[in-house]
């Protein structure tokens, strides 16, 4: 077994998880970066990064060698996958991806060697899918010849503060030596430190339940905007004067799409009734979270009826569609929701987002972006996602796209009322 200090880092899957990560370890050790497509290489070897993650000059800096040849992976000895685990149509797990970088994997896997699998997944899926694979395609043993370890990505898209070398990170190995060894290699990069996890499973867990808990905290103040629009307060003032107390949890309702959020739940619930057990509270924090679109859809309906607007003829304009801001990631956004809604209004909204991609938003929702001169003499705006692009506009400026008594829906409160009120006669709503 080598010493943790020599070891060669291979990294499969170069998204927004495994990007960072290469580039981390590429600081200190002999680094592979491979992914299977040719393009994303060619790109990072170019020094562009679609996924914005990468800080600025890391890409020029870095020692890592970009690879789309498996060949490659023979080299190492500490290898890390990286990849999506999304859901089907179904809200199952999906683990192709997983079972194909496994695959991938196998043949190169050389005796000594540790796979740590970052993606998420229920607990069992490392030791009882993974391992067998990996062992029936490198003719090696699994626990002998290799072993597995398991620490969970906490990536957060776009967010420059809490980055891959700032989070603690979870760790865990199938024996002893092999945690020990997972730990020294990921604490000599990850300055926060390291969490040995006692096994495998319980690590897995530990992530499904990370996303779960927000999920569910998020549902709840999606149910509350449901009562308080009812009541005729405003969620955003409730939950001000709420947050006034010191143990209240600032959590803000809102669409809830992405790789995480809106997808761990179904892993872990998949599990459960696999076991037996039917959940409930988390599928029902599941289903609240995925009706808010066509919730938000209903009211803009409901709130151009009121001022007399002709519905089939209606401008309204859809401000964002990646499922969060300042990411160029349109994996899982629920904004299409809200634009599906509409359709059965018989309104095409325009949509426009900055940094979302044209081909990208055409081939996986049928959403065609258009130029942000278009967005103009709307009926209604729907601010969804609250880009920089929007935010640091002058108000005046943005609320200008918008016919004067028309509509304003501000999705996550990010515009103050009266300022809205004071500059133009509209009318404003926020969830």
């Amino acid at each position: 077994m080598p010493d943790y200090q020599s070891e060669k880092i291979a990294v499969v899957g170069l998204g927004y998880v495994g990007l960072p990560v290469a580039l981390s370890f590429a600081k200190k050790y002999e680094t592979i970066g491979f992914d299977i497509k040719e393009q994303r290489i060619a790109d990072l070897e170019a020094g562009r990064d679609e996924t914005n993650e990468a800080a600025p000059g890391s890409l020029d800096a870095t020692r890592c060698k970009f690879t789309h040849d498996p060949a490659d992976l023979t080299a190492a000895t500490f290898i890390i996958v990286a990849v999506p685990t999304p859901i089907d149509d179904n809200n199952r797990p999906d683990l192709t991806p997983l079972v194909k970088a496994s695959q991938t994997v196998g043949p190169h896997l050389t005796k000594g060697a540790i796979v740590v699998y970052e993606s998420t997944v229920y607990p069992g899926v490392t030791e009882d899918v993974c391992g067998p694979i990996l062992e029936e395609l490198s003719g090696l043993t699994c626990g002998v010849d290799f072993t597995l370890g398991y620490s969970p990505e906490r990536i957060n898209p776009g967010d420059r503060e809490h980055t891959f070398e700032r989070i603690t990170k979870v760790v865990s190995g199938q024996d002893p030596a092999t945690l020990e060894r997972v730990a020294a290699v990921y604490s000599s990069v990850v300055t926060a430190g390291v969490h040995k996890a006692p096994n495998i499973k319980v690590a897995e867990a530990a992530k499904v339940i990370e996303n779960t808990q927000r999920d569910l905290n998020i549902s709840l103040m999606n149910e509350l905007a449901l009562i308080f629009d009812r009541i005729g307060i405003r969620t955003a003032d409730v939950l001000a004067a709420a947050g006034t107390k010191w143990n209240f949890l600032p959590f803000q309702p809102g669409l809830v799409g992405g790789h995480c959020i809106g997808v761990d739940p179904y892993y872990l619930t998949t599990k459960a009734e696999e076991l037996g057990y039917q959940p409930e509270v988390i599928l029902a924090g599941r289903r609240i979270n995925n009706n808010v679109g066509a919730y938000l859809a209903q009211r803009t309906i409901k709130m151009l009826s009121l001022a007399g607007r002709s519905l089939p003829g209606a401008r309204i304009g859809i401000l964002g569609l990646t499922f969060k801001e300042n990411v160029p990631d349109l994996r899982n956004s629920k904004v299409p929701d809200i634009i599906a809604e509409l359709a059965q209004f018989g309104i095409e909204p325009l949509i426009h987002d900055p940094m979302g991609d044209r081909d990208e938003a055409k081939h996986e929702y049928g959403v065609d972006l258009c130029d942000w001169d278009q967005v103009v003499n709307l009926d209604a705006m729907i601010y969804a996602v609250a880009h920089d692009f929007y935010a640091d506009m002058p108000l005046p400026e943005l609320l200008a796209r918008v016919r004067e008594g028309g509509t304003v829906v501000d999705v996550k409160s990010r515009l103050v009322p009266a300022s809205v009120e004071a500059i133009r006669n509209l009318t404003y709503w926020s969830l």
